[in-house]
């Protein structure tokens, strides 16, 4: 698997993620949506249920207490039989209704206060009989002293309503605490899941502008500079061409002139000398011009299918024994089994180049490798398998003033380079459809790499 293949399955992995992540956030935000408006529901009903019995059954007892306390007082004082059945049908019914109103109850404080009334119910209405005996058997007017042990009875009762209302009152605020707990926790837990959601949202938003936004600006930026300099070197290429075109004339002309005049001059003459000097600056001056037409219109390369290792071979029996004279050893590791595509003569060219390169950059004392690998890179955007020859120097190597126009035509540090030589060896490697690389790190080396499609 590739390194971009490796990279794109990993930002795969994370947006589906995320995307798993802010699916979990938006269930989770409608479950606590629905379950707050559903508890609302619940709590409203049973707010309004819990408020209508609180003070329904407190007010009911009291109410009929005091009815009774009145028909009982008529009857003692004005023996109104009527109000003595008034009091017997009320108080079973009072009775009967106090037993039911158990069940309904929701704390045990209210229950254990309604078990009182009904205890202290009975002695009421024991008092009640006792009160009705006295005046049925006691002809003379009755005293408000023989109401007492039926008022306290009744007062005890009362008392006892007026309990049981404040526990209702008890158990509402309870009731309304634990509500508002509960209402507290599902808005915490709605705000965390927004919050939540945001972050997730951020991070997916962050991970797509790094993984795929930004490749592409960079991508789009890079492509935008190799097209910049792919106008700016056809229009130098046409330049140069012509005006190489022009000098190659005169210089052929120059020439043929020296040669003839060399035949009248005696060796060893100052004259003789300067001629030597003039012939030597006019091939100094074509292979410039050389150079100037390779780069304006190189030659398209006659591809041949040979082993990954022939071209270092070659390479390496060449300039072994000429750089050994600077005590610069040229090493050749064990290439892999494998053939590549290429025009013999035109990679051997690059390849001198980057060794001569590196020799220039190691000066004496050094060390130049030449090694052949494979690999699966990214090459004309698609991923394929891929030779790559490398030549790797422990030279000075290549400052980042330098590496800014490493590939600028005519760009040189050296006294009498053309700057041409990196811009040829690209352009050579640009037309077998590869890519030339490099790795430097100043005063440990430098790398070049000539990544080539594998055959």
């Amino acid at each position: 698997m590739t390194a971009s293949s490796g990279s794109s399955g990993a930002m795969k992995v994370r947006l589906v993620a995320f995307g798993f992540a802010i699916a979990v956030m938006v269930v989770l935000i409608a479950w606590t949506a629905h379950s707050t408006w559903q508890r609302t529901g619940e709590l409203r009903e049973r707010l309004t249920s819990v408020q209508l019995e609180s003070f329904r059954i407190a007010d009911h007892i009291q109410q009929e207490i005091l009815g009774l306390n009145n028909a009982v007082l008529r009857f003692g004082l004005y023996r109104d039989a009527s109000a003595l059945a008034h009091f017997q049908t009320g108080s079973t019914n009072l009775d009967h209704w106090i037993d039911e109103q158990r069940p309904i109850l929701s704390t045990e404080q209210e229950k254990q206060i309604l078990d009182l009334i009904n205890t202290n119910y009975d002695y009421y209405m024991a008092a009640a009989r006792e009160m009705e005996a006295r005046v049925q058997t006691n002809t003379s007017p009755t005293r408000l002293s023989d109401f007492a042990n039926f008022e306290a009875q009744s007062q005890q009762i009362l008392n006892l309503g007026s309990r049981l209302a404040a526990a209702h009152r008890a158990s509402i605020n309870t009731f309304l605490a634990d509500s508002k707990k509960s209402l507290s926790y599902l808005r915490f837990l709605l705000l965390g899941s927004l919050a939540l959601l945001l972050v997730a949202g951020g991070g997916l938003a962050a991970v797509v502008y790094r993984d795929l936004l930004a490749p592409l600006q960079v991508k789009l930026v890079e492509s935008q500079a190799i097209l910049e300099r792919q106008e700016k070197l056809a229009s130098l290429g046409m330049l140069a061409a012509g005006v190489a075109h022009e000098i190659r004339n005169p210089l052929t002309a120059m020439k043929a002139w020296l040669f003839i005049q060399q035949k009248h001059l005696q060796n060893g003459t100052p004259e003789h000398d300067d001629a030597q000097v003039i012939a030597s600056e006019i091939s100094r001056v074509e292979h410039i011009v050389k150079d100037v037409l390779l780069f304006a219109r190189p030659s398209e390369p006659h591809l041949v299918s040979v082993p990954v290792d022939e071209p270092l071979k070659d390479i390496h029996r060449l300039l072994a024994a000429q750089l050994e004279k600077n005590h610069i050893r040229l090493a050749l590791e064990n290439s892999v089994s494998a053939r590549v595509n290429v025009d013999p003569q035109q990679i051997k060219q690059v390849l001198i180049n980057l060794v001569q390169n590196a020799a220039d950059s190691i000066g004496q004392n050094g060390t130049i490798t030449l090694r052949a690998r494979t690999e699966t890179k990214r090459l004309a955007d698609r991923s394929q398998d891929v030779v790559i020859f490398e030549v790797a120097d422990n030279g000075k190597g290549i400052t980042p003033e330098v590496e800014k126009r490493l590939f600028d035509p005519f760009f040189t540090t050296k006294e009498s380079g053309t700057g041409l030589g990196l811009s040829i060896a690209a352009r050579i490697v640009e037309k077998h459809g590869g890519a030339l690389q490099y790795q430097t790190q100043v005063n440990r080396g430098t790398t070049f790499g000539i990544v080539l499609p594998r055959a």
